[in-house]
């Protein structure tokens, strides 16, 4: 393949998946009986789904194949050695502890380092490792650089956490009352903005002066790494795999869930430097997953990880996959639509706040554009900011906002066409020409935490 050539995907569709076709009426009904929660509609009413890049790949020939290799031995099956082995060589780390999705590895991680009023920093927490913290009483603390709450400032690396806040506020509250560092690369939050390799060396440095743990959620870690090597200087000759081995060595150990830069369908892994912590680890995961060398996981999908993990460091295929979110977000800034910038690694965010600034944030102006989205062209998106990161006081009533507004249309990997982004990107376009129309919601019923995975809402 030569530069010149149009870009394309590196790779040929083998196996399809028919997808069903509803009409509007249909899909006006479907919302309702959803309760107006995009995650109660089930998935066979969705014609492209774009709620989250995790757990939704398609899976390449050589995993498929590694499944039906699958040694389901209770332990020592010759898989978890092919996934140690490959987990070790990319990220440098001593001991693995498998788990079956991210979530466990997080849990197992705070259980091990969060005591109740003791505070957490990130530069923003993802919202289960934000109630994963919570949940042990710990205090989630975000402490992004401004660059990346500007949704319309072009910075290349707004994932960065300021790492002068970070050392005043450990300061401030005293080294012995912060439990760990923890930098979610790409940082997911504010649309997969990657995290520079400065910036993760001053936080290595930081945390040795205060004598702090320091770990990576590195769920994109490889998307992370392909843009240092398009945006920091210095790093444009080296692999994939060899910047994100320097990014690994920053950190004392990281948590990952494979279901993102796998190329699994489910799957995750806690690693770590130190012996010590691995025991302790093992010890929940027997207790809460399964034993150390499955965590939850069948030998088949651990041998689909260990052939992922490699795959995803392909350039070609990182390349794509890019260019595919880009090719989306760039129609929609032709259009003049709001979006995060500059454009991520798995998703292109719509900025609610410039989108639909008559909707105020505790009328939910995401949810009420993801419903329109739905129902105009059955495009199922999640909404990041009030419902998933705000709330309220139940005695005062005083409510918390999020500090970003954000529609997340995050895209599956090797999963849709080019053509499948024309129809979103219409679809989006159709909506905003009559955002006008939108009202917002409010809330029916929900839960204490994490309440937009299950919340009731009706149109105001």
């Amino acid at each position: 393949m030569t530069n010149s050539l149009p870009a394309a995907e590196p790779y040929r569709i083998k196996v399809v998946e028919p997808l069903k076709i509803t009409t509007i009426p249909e899909r006006e009904q479907i919302m309702s009986d959803a309760k107006y929660n995009i995650f109660n509609i089930p998935a066979e009413d969705v014609y492209i789904d774009l709620l989250t890049d995790s757990g939704t790949s398609a899976m390449s020939q050589d995993q498929w194949a590694g499944i039906m290799l699958g040694d389901e031995s209770y332990a020592g099956c010759r898989n978890w050695f092919h996934l140690e082995e490959t987990i070790k060589d990319i990220t440098g780390y001593k001991y693995v502890i498998p788990t079956h999705q991210g979530r466990p590895a997080e849990n197992i991680l705070t259980k091990i380092h969060i005591r109740p009023g003791m505070s957490a920093l990130s530069n923003m927490f993802f919202d289960t490792t934000h109630a994963n913290v919570q949940n042990k009483g710990g205090i989630a603390r975000n402490l992004i650089a401004d660059q990346g709450l500007d949704s319309q400032l072009d910075h290349p690396f707004k994932g960065n956490i300021d790492i002068t806040r970070l050392e005043s506020f450990i300061q401030s509250e005293g080294s012995q009352n912060i439990s760990m560092i923890l930098i979610t690369v790409t940082c997911n939050n504010n649309g997969g903005q990657p995290v520079s390799l400065e910036n993760l060396r001053a936080v290595r440095k930081v945390a040795d002066k205060y004598g702090l743990p320091f770990f990576l959620d590195a769920a994109r870690f490889a998307e992370n790494a392909y843009f240092i090597k398009l945006r920091e200087p210095g790093y444009s000759g080296k692999s994939i795999k060899e910047i994100a081995r320097e990014m690994f060595s920053c950190a004392d150990g990281c948590t990952m869930s494979s279901k993102k830069d796998g190329l699994v369908n489910i799957g995750g892994f806690l690693a770590l430097n130190d012996e010590g912590l691995f025991r302790q680890a093992q010890s929940f995961l027997i207790q809460m997953e399964g034993f150390i060398t499955y965590g939850g996981l069948a030998g088949r999908d651990l041998e689909a990880l260990s052939i992922g993990l490699n795959e995803v460091l392909d350039e070609h295929y990182m390349a794509n996959r890019v260019r595919q979110v880009h090719y989306l977000g760039n129609q929609l800034i032709e259009s003049g639509i709001p979006v995060m910038k500059p454009l991520g690694g798995h998703c292109v965010m719509l900025d609610m706040k410039h989108l639909l600034p008559h909707i105020p944030q505790e009328n939910f102006p995401c949810e009420a554009f993801c419903a329109a989205l739905y129902i105009d062209s059955g495009t199922r998106a999640i909404g990041l900011g009030q419902l998933a990161f705000g709330s309220e006081d139940p005695q005062t009533g005083q409510i918390n906002y999020s500090p970003l507004e954000l529609v997340r249309l995050a895209i599956p990997r090797r999963v849709y066409t080019d053509n499948h982004m024309n129809v979103v990107a219409s679809s989006v376009s159709r909506i905003y020409d009559q955002r006008e129309q939108l009202r917002g919601m409010r809330i029916v019923w929900a839960p204490d935490m994490l309440r937009h995975f299950t919340a009731h809402l009706e149109p105001m």
